[in-house]
């Protein structure tokens, strides 16, 4: 898909105005109004529901397609990188094991990246 240059500066500038409305909602209908607390509740499960539907095409799809569970590499590691984190609730150590556990079962499978 071609895009023309002032088509990509529109898309900026739509985007932006909609996260500035979308932020500043509650302040421009005034202080009076409250967000209900089910929605307060919910709005807490935005950010692992972003994550999640970012990272899972990526973890259980090759070039579009959905692969095997003992042949994705990906999934591998991002397993045992959760446990990993699950039993030592260490961020950075996280990180290193999953690219690590990676790294290995890619060179170990003949993956390409």
């Amino acid at each position: 898909m071609n895009m023309e240059p002032w088509e990509y500066l529109l898309l900026i500038v739509l985007m932006a105005a909609t996260t500035v409305f979308t932020r500043s909602f509650f302040f421009m209908v005034g202080g009076s109004r409250r967000m209900p607390g089910w929605l307060q509740k919910s709005l807490g499960y935005v950010p692992a529901v972003a994550l999640s539907a970012i990272l899972a095409p990526d973890l259980l799809l090759t070039q579009g397609s959905l692969v095997e569970p003992w042949l994705n590499i990906k999934l591998m590691a991002a397993t045992a990188a959760t446990v990993f984190f699950l039993y030592t609730r260490h961020l950075l150590g996280t990180l290193v094991f999953g690219m690590a556990c990676y790294t290995v079962l890619r060179l170990w499978m003949s993956v390409p990246a």
